[in-house]
């Protein structure tokens, strides 16, 4: 590797760090959380009220404007291991039981 070698590949990691600053700092706060099950729509909430959503095989949780998978019966468990989301185009899935939040 030659010192210009270092050169470009430090540039594109700069590069590609602030634009996924940028591309972070100008997502916007989501307003409702779409449950769907069999990707149809169950029901639909507003982000600012407190509240759980029980369904056949899952439990999903809004609150402080935030909303997470908090149990589901599937064997792997990746649905409430993937945290809270908040912001528009943000979901989270739990592919066994076919449940999806997505913040719209």
């Amino acid at each position: 590797m030659k010192k210009g070698d270092i050169f470009v590949i430090a540039a594109v990691c700069i590069l590609a760090a602030a634009l996924a600053g940028v591309f972070f700092a100008l997502k916007k706060d989501g307003k409702t959380v779409l449950v769907k099950v069999d990707n149809e729509v169950v029901c639909e909430y507003p982000l600012d009220t407190d509240r759980e959503i029980v369904l056949e095989h899952n439990t999903a949780v809004i609150r402080n404007g935030e909303a997470y998978m908090r149990e589901a019966d599937c064997k792997n468990q990746i649905c409430v291991k993937s945290g809270k989301i908040s912001k528009r185009g943000e979901c989270i899935v739990c592919l066994p039981n076919r449940v999806i939040l997505e913040i719209k």
